[in-house]
């Protein structure tokens, strides 16, 4: 997150119909820096702020502290920035092109599979970016005003915002859906104290499907539009800091970093667009590579090819305890042994546990 602008609070008066067109014109220069869709939601998130504090008290956020310690703040956005009035959500494609097959590389156990917003550069500094240059349009157009950008990187609701601003619907998997692309994009958002117009949320096409709840790897979404983050593989292979519990551990399969079966399953996804930007290609195979051949990468192997990644973020320890997992989980092989075997001293005892749990996988 970053502040983008003077707290002044004061800016130069408009008229609805000038907030109209500035409204409009926001959303052709969002348009114009590349995002998808641009739309206005106001603040009022009471409901979700009541769903929300119930997931908590049921301790589905695990051991993701912040979440309970940020509480409401998530939902009531002007705590983060006073006198915020609205907030302008963007959407922006990600799926890489030429990537291979996701379900091909989740059959082939001796792969490692990657959540697909993770095989190329870190998104945050590309939406970062762009937002702050949005921000600046509109300071350049109506004056100094209070504004503040956010991309995944503090207490914001941005799938409910988004919502009703009209980019989408939830789906029962809890991702943002649209009829025309899918659910393989990112969320970014701009809180203003401008009072601009806002957009109309969309009708919910889910039905009666629930591919997304049956595909669960773990059956983390316990019930349609709730997820169990301690079942969540996302959640496991990359908040989660400790053990992964033992029983799940099967369940990850090749999984080492995130999951998209919810979203791979999903009908609305065959409407899905391949991303055409630079830093979301896929970089060091990682759609497709080894499980072995990432194992036996050294520390500062990690550190090289993942620097500038999601990825790196979860650092060298977590990313071996992941892919002991799936090695523990692949076809049975004097190579994946041999590669487990030379990991038994590694210096993390967190790492250890896990090789360990896989070569007993293996006799």
């Amino acid at each position: 997150m970053m502040k983008t602008m003077q707290d002044s609070a004061s800016h130069n008066p408009c008229s609805g119909a000038d907030y109209a067109q500035l409204a409009v014109a926001i959303k052709s220069w969002g348009k114009a820096l590349g995002f998808q869709e641009v739309g206005i939601a106001d603040t009022d998130l009471g409901k979700a702020e009541l769903r929300l504090l119930e997931w908590l008290e049921e301790g589905c956020h695990g051991d993701m502290d912040y979440m309970a310690k940020h509480g409401a703040k998530r939902s009531r956005p002007a705590e983060l920035l006073p006198g915020t009035m609205r907030v302008i959500s963007i959407r922006i494609n990600y799926q890489p092109q030429h990537a291979r097959d996701g379900w091909k590389v989740l059959a082939d156990g001796n792969k490692a599979y990657i959540s697909r917003y993770a095989t190329g550069r870190d998104y945050h500094k590309v939406l970062r970016r762009r937002l702050q240059t949005l921000v600046d349009r509109i300071h350049k157009h109506v004056g100094e005003h209070r504004c503040r950008v956010f991309t995944d990187s503090a207490p914001v609701m941005e799938v409910e915002l988004a919502r009703k601003a009209g980019l989408g619907w939830r789906g029962k998997h809890t991702l943002l859906l649209t009829r025309e692309t899918g659910s393989w994009f990112f969320l970014g958002e701009i809180y203003t104290d401008l009072p601009l117009p806002v957009d109309s949320a969309q009708q919910d096409h889910c039905g009666t499907c629930e591919k997304c709840i049956d595909i669960c790897p773990t059956q983390a979404i316990v019930a349609p539009y709730k997820l169990d983050a301690r079942r969540c593989i996302s959640y496991l292979t990359i908040e989660h800091k400790g053990s992964i519990p033992v029983e799940l551990r099967p369940l990850l399969g090749n999984r080492v970093y995130g999951c998209d079966d919810c979203q791979l399953v999903c009908p609305w996804n065959k409407y899905a667009q391949a991303s055409s930007e630079a830093d979301f290609a896929v970089r060091h195979g990682l759609d497709d590579a080894e499980l072995i051949e990432l194992f036996g990468w050294s520390e500062e192997e990690f550190h090289d090819k993942l620097s500038g990644s999601a990825i790196h973020r979860i650092g060298y320890e977590r990313w071996l305890r992941n892919l002991a997992v799936g090695l523990g989980n692949a076809p049975r092989s004097a190579a994946i042994t041999e590669a487990l075997r030379r990991r038994l001293d590694d210096s993390s005892l967190l790492v250890r546990e896990h090789v360990q749990w896989a070569l007993e996988r293996h006799g």
